[in-house]
């Protein structure tokens, strides 16, 4: 089934944009109320003022030109294979410092961001859940306003994605998206990254997603609206993406979005076989249930040979090993995962380039 109107409201376990109560309707609002951002509408970082110092917010990947992505992309490889290469030459984040917010529990995120940060030069300090309780503590607008006079760029792993956009609307300095219930880009721009690498090139391949229509879903239909390419999503009913999120990418005119339901279908002349956990944080009270519904949706030998011998499999950790996928695909020669992972540093380090204009 094609996206856009296809596309069912999800009924369960549904990701909404907003961190609020649930509307009758049973999605929830994309931010707080009076934002610019309003219920069912698709967030925009053109709604948030660019950053008086330092050059732009990362907050979703269309927010960025097609050009633009295609250049971070470019500077990934290169700045990559430098620090590959061992020289530490390249410094231009010297003299500057980074906040790292965090609500959810992360290994890769803080890693990467902290580790990159530091090999060009600069210094990340790390925010846990407890030290900040953003908007529970402190207003999440003051948390803007302080930070942003000690630090260059902020970056912040949120539950809920109006928390992010009232950083960005309150930050001088920009502010990087590195995850909320709504999307994930920076892992996104990581995962194009590799597919340039391993695949040869990240437009025009077919890419499909089998799994839960989640915050990655809702990612890869974001960049579908920047770079063209085939995106599958293949899902039981009751799981389905962001509708308003669909069409945002149907109505971009320049990938190809569909919806499904029989992922051996789905999968065939795949380039990429993508997956995520079936029940993430917030949602393992729910993991019995969920377990039922993605019957048949597990990534396995049998799907894997389906798609084709050159198929590459893709997930973006943690993976649940012997529920969305099996041990034997994670650990086959089609398995590109670590250097999937690997790749997050080199995109977020390209990612910050472009936001503080260096």
């Amino acid at each position: 089934m094609t996206g856009g109107g296809a596309a069912a409201v999800r009924r369960r376990g549904t990701r909404p944009v907003g961190g609020g109560k649930a509307s009758p309707g049973g999605r929830k609002p994309c931010a707080r109320p009076g934002s610019r951002l309003r219920v069912k509408a698709v967030p925009s970082g053109a709604n948030v003022d660019g950053p008086s110092r330092g050059h732009k917010h990362f907050l979703h990947i269309d927010d960025w030109s097609g050009d633009e992505l295609r250049e971070v992309l470019r500077r990934a490889q290169e700045v990559k294979s430098n620090i590959k290469a061992g020289d530490r030459s390249f410094q231009p984040f010297k003299g500057k410092s980074m906040s790292m917010i965090f609500t959810k529990q992360s290994m890769r995120t803080r890693v990467s961001f902290e580790t990159g940060f530091h090999l060009l030069g600069g210094h990340a300090v790390y925010l846990a859940p407890d030290d900040i309780s953003i908007g529970k503590r402190e207003a999440t607008k003051d948390v803007a306003r302080v930070l942003c006079r000690y630090n260059d760029i902020l970056m912040a792993r949120l539950y809920g994605h109006d928390d992010l956009i009232e950083l960005a609307e309150h930050s001088a300095v920009p502010v990087v998206n590195g995850l909320t219930d709504y999307n994930h880009p920076c892992q996104i721009m990581a995962d194009a990254l590799t597919m340039i690498e391993e695949c040869g090139s990240f437009e025009g391949k077919k890419l499909v997603y089998v799994g839960d229509g989640n915050n990655m879903v809702h990612s890869w239909l974001r960049i579908a609206a920047a770079l063209p390419f085939e995106f599958v999503c293949v899902c039981p009913e009751g799981y389905d993406p962001d509708p308003e999120t669909v069409k945002h990418a149907q109505d971009a005119g320049l990938s190809s979005i569909t919806i499904a339901r029989d992922p051996m279908e789905a999968v065939k002349g795949a380039d990429v076989i993508y997956s995520d956990v079936w029940a993430s944080m917030g949602q393992k009270e729910e993991a019995l249930e969920r377990e039922r519904a993605f019957q048949g949706y597990q990534v396995n030998d049998a799907m894997m040979a389906q798609a084709g011998p050159n198929t590459k499999f893709m997930h973006c950790l943690p993976a649940e090993r012997g529920r969305e996928v099996t041990n034997s695909v994670m650990e086959s020669e089609n398995s590109i995962v670590f250097p999937q992972a690997e790749n997050r540093m080199h995109a977020q380090n390209a990612i910050m380039l472009h936001c503080l204009g260096c």
